[in-house]
Protein backbone atom coordinates (compact mmCIF):
# COMPACT_ATOMS: atom_id res chain seq x y z
CA UNK A 1 0.00 0.00 0.00
CA UNK A 2 1.43 3.45 -1.03
CA UNK A 3 1.93 5.70 1.89
CA UNK A 4 1.04 8.70 0.18
CA UNK A 5 -3.05 7.12 0.02
CA UNK A 6 -5.36 4.90 1.78
CA UNK A 7 -7.62 2.19 0.68
CA UNK A 8 -11.28 3.10 1.27
CA UNK A 9 -14.26 0.87 0.87
CA UNK A 10 -17.69 3.42 0.16
CA UNK A 11 -21.01 1.53 -1.13
CA UNK A 12 -18.82 -1.56 -2.39
CA UNK A 13 -16.96 0.61 -4.67
CA UNK A 14 -13.05 1.15 -4.01
CA UNK A 15 -11.54 4.25 -4.04
CA UNK A 16 -7.80 5.85 -3.09
CA UNK A 17 -7.77 8.80 -0.97
CA UNK A 18 -4.66 11.02 -0.79
CA UNK A 19 -3.23 13.02 2.17
CA UNK A 20 -4.05 16.03 0.23
CA UNK A 21 -7.87 15.06 0.37
CA UNK A 22 -7.69 14.00 3.94
CA UNK A 23 -6.10 17.58 4.80
CA UNK A 24 -9.30 19.05 2.61
CA UNK A 25 -11.75 17.55 4.69
CA UNK A 26 -10.12 18.26 8.19
CA UNK A 27 -9.06 21.89 7.37
CA UNK A 28 -13.14 22.70 8.43
CA UNK A 29 -13.22 21.78 11.44
CA UNK A 30 -9.84 22.82 12.32
CA UNK A 31 -10.33 26.40 10.88
CA UNK A 32 -13.63 26.76 13.21
CA UNK A 33 -11.83 25.33 16.44
CA UNK A 34 -9.27 28.19 15.90
CA UNK A 35 -11.21 30.64 15.36
CA UNK A 36 -13.64 29.85 18.18
CA UNK A 37 -10.39 29.29 20.37
CA UNK A 38 -9.06 32.75 19.18
CA UNK A 39 -12.37 34.25 19.98
CA UNK A 40 -12.72 32.96 23.57
CA UNK A 41 -8.94 33.87 24.54
CA UNK A 42 -9.45 37.42 23.53
CA UNK A 43 -12.47 37.79 25.23
CA UNK A 44 -10.53 36.66 28.52
CA UNK A 45 -7.88 38.83 27.68
CA UNK A 46 -9.85 42.25 27.25
CA UNK A 47 -12.58 41.31 30.68
CA UNK A 48 -9.73 40.47 32.98
CA UNK A 49 -6.88 42.68 31.83
CA UNK A 50 -6.28 45.83 33.78
CA UNK A 51 -7.02 49.34 32.11
CA UNK A 52 -4.43 50.68 30.31
CA UNK A 53 -4.06 54.25 30.85
CA UNK A 54 -1.91 56.90 28.72
CA UNK A 55 0.68 58.81 30.93
CA UNK A 56 0.51 62.93 31.04
CA UNK A 57 3.27 63.47 28.93
CA UNK A 58 2.34 67.37 28.27
CA UNK A 59 5.52 70.14 28.92
CA UNK A 60 5.27 74.12 29.22
CA UNK A 61 7.65 76.04 27.87
CA UNK A 62 9.50 78.93 29.34
CA UNK A 63 8.52 82.60 28.28
CA UNK A 64 11.23 84.03 25.59
CA UNK A 65 13.62 86.48 26.34
CA UNK A 66 14.06 89.22 23.81
CA UNK A 67 16.98 90.86 23.66
CA UNK A 68 18.39 94.18 21.63
CA UNK A 69 21.22 93.42 18.85
CA UNK A 70 24.23 95.93 18.85
CA UNK A 71 24.28 98.20 16.56
CA UNK A 72 25.56 97.34 12.87
CA UNK A 73 29.14 98.60 12.22
CA UNK A 74 29.03 101.17 9.06
CA UNK A 75 32.28 99.87 7.42
CA UNK A 76 34.21 103.05 6.46
CA UNK A 77 35.16 103.79 3.03
CA UNK A 78 38.65 103.02 1.67
CA UNK A 79 41.45 105.91 1.96
CA UNK A 80 42.28 107.83 -0.75
CA UNK A 81 44.74 107.52 -3.15
CA UNK A 82 47.95 108.88 -2.10
CA UNK A 83 49.04 111.26 -4.49
CA UNK A 84 52.41 110.41 -5.88
CA UNK A 85 55.19 113.23 -5.25
CA UNK A 86 55.65 116.20 -7.16
CA UNK A 87 58.64 116.03 -9.39
CA UNK A 88 61.73 118.49 -8.68
CA UNK A 89 62.27 121.23 -11.24
CA UNK A 90 65.74 122.67 -10.82
CA UNK A 91 66.10 126.32 -10.66
CA UNK A 92 67.48 128.14 -13.43
CA UNK A 93 68.24 131.50 -10.99
CA UNK A 94 72.24 132.04 -11.31
CA UNK A 95 74.11 131.55 -8.04
CA UNK A 96 77.08 132.84 -7.25
CA UNK A 97 79.30 130.19 -5.79
CA UNK A 98 81.64 132.52 -3.96
CA UNK A 99 78.99 133.87 -1.69
CA UNK A 100 80.23 132.81 2.12
CA UNK A 101 79.07 133.37 5.63
CA UNK A 102 80.82 135.88 7.41
CA UNK A 103 82.53 134.65 10.68
CA UNK A 104 81.20 135.75 13.63
CA UNK A 105 83.34 136.86 16.62
CA UNK A 106 82.79 137.63 20.27
CA UNK A 107 84.60 141.39 19.06
CA UNK A 108 81.91 141.94 16.52
CA UNK A 109 79.36 140.48 19.05
CA UNK A 110 80.43 141.79 22.77
CA UNK A 111 78.92 139.20 25.20
CA UNK A 112 77.45 142.22 26.98
CA UNK A 113 75.19 143.10 24.16
CA UNK A 114 73.84 139.50 23.72
CA UNK A 115 70.07 138.82 24.63
CA UNK A 116 69.58 136.91 27.87
CA UNK A 117 68.54 133.46 27.25
CA UNK A 118 64.92 132.48 26.99
CA UNK A 119 62.88 131.54 30.03
CA UNK A 120 61.13 128.04 30.27
CA UNK A 121 57.62 128.77 30.31
CA UNK A 122 55.22 126.63 31.88
CA UNK A 123 53.10 124.80 29.77
CA UNK A 124 49.89 123.07 30.97
CA UNK A 125 49.57 119.27 29.47
CA UNK A 126 46.67 118.63 30.97
CA UNK A 127 44.15 120.20 28.60
CA UNK A 128 44.93 117.50 25.71
CA UNK A 129 46.61 114.68 25.11
CA UNK A 130 50.38 115.89 23.87
CA UNK A 131 53.64 114.23 23.64
CA UNK A 132 55.46 114.02 27.48
CA UNK A 133 59.26 113.71 27.72
CA UNK A 134 60.09 110.84 30.34
CA UNK A 135 63.07 108.58 30.78
CA UNK A 136 61.17 106.01 32.71
CA UNK A 137 57.65 105.17 31.99
CA UNK A 138 54.55 104.51 34.51
CA UNK A 139 54.29 100.89 35.21
CA UNK A 140 50.59 99.19 35.54
CA UNK A 141 50.54 98.20 39.73
CA UNK A 142 47.09 96.25 40.25
CA UNK A 143 46.35 94.31 36.92
CA UNK A 144 45.01 91.98 38.73
CA UNK A 145 42.43 94.72 39.84
CA UNK A 146 42.12 95.89 36.03
CA UNK A 147 41.56 91.97 34.89
CA UNK A 148 38.66 91.84 37.25
CA UNK A 149 36.78 95.23 36.16
CA UNK A 150 37.48 94.32 32.83
CA UNK A 151 35.24 91.35 33.48
CA UNK A 152 32.62 93.51 35.51
CA UNK A 153 32.74 96.15 32.69
CA UNK A 154 32.32 94.11 29.69
CA UNK A 155 28.74 94.71 28.56
CA UNK A 156 26.85 91.60 28.47
CA UNK A 157 24.96 91.66 25.13
CA UNK A 158 28.05 92.08 23.25
CA UNK A 159 29.57 89.08 25.31
CA UNK A 160 27.11 86.40 24.73
CA UNK A 161 26.90 87.86 20.83
CA UNK A 162 30.79 87.07 20.75
CA UNK A 163 31.67 90.44 19.73
CA UNK A 164 35.09 91.85 21.29
CA UNK A 165 37.13 94.63 20.44
CA UNK A 166 40.49 96.58 21.42
CA UNK A 167 39.93 100.51 22.81
CA UNK A 168 42.75 102.65 22.73
CA UNK A 169 43.09 105.22 25.59
CA UNK A 170 45.12 108.09 26.66
CA UNK A 171 46.16 107.99 30.35
CA UNK A 172 46.59 111.47 31.93
CA UNK A 173 49.20 110.03 34.77
CA UNK A 174 50.00 112.57 38.19
CA UNK A 175 52.98 112.41 39.60
CA UNK A 176 51.84 109.93 42.57
CA UNK A 177 50.44 107.13 40.08
CA UNK A 178 47.10 108.42 39.70
CA UNK A 179 44.67 108.57 36.42
CA UNK A 180 43.58 112.36 36.73
CA UNK A 181 42.69 112.14 32.85
CA UNK A 182 40.97 109.69 30.21
CA UNK A 183 40.26 109.97 27.14
CA UNK A 184 39.59 107.20 23.97
CA UNK A 185 42.08 107.66 21.34
CA UNK A 186 41.25 105.61 19.09
CA UNK A 187 37.80 103.70 18.96
CA UNK A 188 36.78 100.05 19.58
CA UNK A 189 33.97 100.74 16.83
CA UNK A 190 31.41 99.88 19.76
CA UNK A 191 29.98 102.84 21.57
CA UNK A 192 29.67 99.89 24.48
CA UNK A 193 33.07 99.17 24.75
CA UNK A 194 34.31 102.45 24.14
CA UNK A 195 32.80 103.66 27.37
CA UNK A 196 33.33 100.34 29.51
CA UNK A 197 36.86 101.09 28.42
CA UNK A 198 36.89 104.23 30.22
CA UNK A 199 35.17 102.73 32.97
CA UNK A 200 38.25 100.19 33.62
CA UNK A 201 40.86 102.83 32.84
CA UNK A 202 39.58 104.83 35.80
CA UNK A 203 40.59 101.91 37.87
CA UNK A 204 44.39 101.60 36.87
CA UNK A 205 47.55 102.85 39.14
CA UNK A 206 50.63 103.19 37.91
CA UNK A 207 54.60 103.70 39.36
CA UNK A 208 55.38 107.59 38.91
CA UNK A 209 56.78 108.28 35.12
CA UNK A 210 60.37 109.93 35.52
CA UNK A 211 62.27 112.42 33.20
CA UNK A 212 65.65 112.26 34.27
CA UNK A 213 65.53 111.97 37.81
CA UNK A 214 62.20 114.17 38.64
CA UNK A 215 58.74 113.15 38.98
CA UNK A 216 56.82 114.07 35.93
CA UNK A 217 52.81 114.39 34.66
CA UNK A 218 52.49 111.86 31.78
CA UNK A 219 50.32 111.33 29.06
CA UNK A 220 50.52 107.47 27.31
CA UNK A 221 48.21 105.41 25.27
CA UNK A 222 47.94 101.72 26.45
CA UNK A 223 45.40 99.31 24.75
CA UNK A 224 41.93 97.91 26.72
CA UNK A 225 40.78 94.73 24.81
CA UNK A 226 37.37 93.20 25.51
CA UNK A 227 37.63 89.41 24.22
CA UNK A 228 35.39 86.09 24.44
CA UNK A 229 37.62 83.29 26.17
Amino acid sequence: MNSQAILAEEGGTSSFKTENDRFKQAFSSWFWSSMIAATVIHFLAFQFWPTLTAEDVSFTSEELETIELPPEIEIPPPPERIARPATPVIATAAVDEDITIAPTTFEENPVEDLPPPPTEAAVDISAAPVFTPMTVRPEIKNRREVVQAMTRSYPSILRDAGIGGQVLVWFFISEEGRVLDKRVSKSSGHSQLDDAALEVAAVYEFTPALNRDKVVKVWVQLPITFEVR
